[in-house]
């Protein structure tokens, strides 16, 4: 693949220099030292990912993420050396369609090896973006858990989100009341390490509560939880969440595919299965099982998604009942779980 690489530090540019070409399998065919110069670099000669830093003059990576999504559309990965500070930006560029975020790896001694190896294993996923992988959970739960009924359940609002998807899902959250009577479960595309300062992040926009879901949670009603994990996040027989490992090849971990697929096989309540803004095509054959299977399904419009990808894809199966804006899918969720 072709890699760009954008970052104003000669020690870092070095770093990743190296280890795009120590993999043997990927090509560095520009560097742009600022974000103004990664916008034009991308108009010039669109690499398959782009490595973004975030802090640098000029233009930031938050504002070239946003400028090259609207003009040249392509995978960003976000590479930063100081993860903790600088977590706002992160989600801020994750916001606007960048696909994942990683550290810059070491110079030397093994923590440079993983942080290496890791890099190199997102820019391989970012590549096998085009044909989905939709596979089945593997493990079975760690520990029985009680059974529950129908009735004990409370209207389950199931979204997944990719590129754009933080953003999206400030936008929905912020829209529902204290009072709603559904319960959330959200699989959006990030990295295990940055799941929990996104369910802050997410705390933050939203008067409902917001935490990473365990193993054998029970969704309740008025709690959004998130997939915390690389592993899958699914419904086991007894409708509560669990964590799966999946193939080896699967692009997606989480995979939205699977997370929606266990739903119809092990969910015994009402739900609503809802795909937001993303790149690829996780979440389209969920959501049309969860149609075929008699849920409400709804995909994110065209106008208002940051990517539009895995909505798309959804559209094009006929898989979504509804096709509505960001701002709108709020209200259509309290009239459903309302009604149910």
């Amino acid at each position: 693949m072709k890699i760009g690489i954008v970052n104003d530090t000669p020690m870092m540019v070095e770093v990743l220099r190296r280890v795009v070409a120590e993999s043997g399998r990927h090509e560095l065919i520009w560097i742009a030292r600022d974000g103004e110069q990664a916008v034009q670099m991308c108009a010039w000669q669109l690499p398959d990912v782009v490595l973004m830093d975030l802090l640098m003059p000029k233009v930031d990576g938050v504002e070239a993420t946003r400028r090259i999504m609207q003009e040249t559309p392509c995978p960003i990965l976000v590479v930063t050396s100081d993860m903790d500070t600088s977590a706002a930006k992160i989600y801020e560029a994750l916001g606007y369609g960048a696909l994942d975020a990683t550290q810059t790896p070491a110079l030397i001694g093994a923590a440079g090896k993983r942080d290496a190896a890791a890099l190199i294993e997102k820019i391989d996923n970012l590549g096998r973006l085009s044909p989905e992988v939709v596979t089945t959970p593997v493990r079975p739960s760690m520990r029985p858990l009680p059974s529950v009924s129908s009735e004990d359940l409370a209207p389950l609002v199931a979204v997944g989100a990719s590129a754009g998807g933080p953003a999206a899902l400030a936008t929905l959250l912020k829209q529902l009341p204290r009072e709603f009577g559904g319960s959330i479960v959200i699989v959006q595309h990030i990295d295990a390490g940055f799941a929990p300062g996104m369910a802050q992040w997410l705390q933050q926009q939203s008067l409902l509560r917001v935490r990473l879901a365990g193993e054998g949670d029970l969704p309740r009603r008025g709690e959004v939880l998130l997939a915390g994990s690389n592993h899958h996040l699914v419904f086991k027989e007894n409708s509560r969440l669990a964590y799966v490992e999946g193939a080896a090849a699967d692009v997606y971990r989480p995979s939205v595919d699977t997370f929606f697929h266990s739903i119809v096989r092990h969910w015994q309540g009402k739900a609503t299965g809802v795909l937001l803004t993303g790149m690829g095509r996780d979440g389209a054959a969920g959501l049309k099982a969860l149609r075929e299977n008699g849920y409400h399904t709804i995909a994110q419009d065209q106008k208002s998604c940051a990517v539009y990808g895995m909505p798309k894809a959804a559209v094009a199966l006929n898989a979504a009942v509804e096709v509505l804006s960001v701002t709108a899918i709020a209200a259509r969720l309290q009239a459903i779980v309302a009604s149910t």
